[in-house]
């Protein structure tokens, strides 16, 4: 069975995607008060990472782990999206999910922080 959403091809394909992308972005950032709390904290680390890194690598590194908090924050209003549009009765497998995403969220925000405060103390240190 072929899906009738999926005819698109080439170029076409590309485009759409891209056009979807930047929906799924702005649909995010206004309806996601976390990403855009984290979308402003990136606009400060971000400098601030290619700042601290002693070379690319290191910049790379900080830079990278602030763009994984921002797509696992995605990933997480994704799951809860899904989760709502299915109910919002309490369900022990509904709330399990919208943990374990929100728990994802944490540790990228944990390794990002232990990222940035590793690279700071490498700075003062030299």
């Amino acid at each position: 069975m072929t899906n009738p959403h999926k005819g698109r091809t080439g170029i076409d394909r590309i485009i759409r995607a891209t056009g979807y992308s930047l929906s799924g972005l702005q649909k995010a950032y206004r309806g996601e008060s976390a990403f855009r709390q984290e979308t402003w904290l990136a606009v400060a680390l971000l400098p601030t990472g290619l700042w601290l890194g002693q070379n690319w690598e290191q910049r790379a590194v900080l830079v990278g782990s602030v763009v994984l908090v921002l797509i696992v924050e995605l990933l997480n209003s994704g799951i809860e999206a899904v989760v709502d549009r299915v109910g919002f009765e309490h369900h022990e497998l509904s709330g399990r999910a919208k943990d374990i995403a929100s728990a994802a969220v944490f540790l990228a925000l944990m390794l990002c922080g232990g990222l940035f405060l590793s690279a700071l103390w490498m700075k003062l240190a030299a």
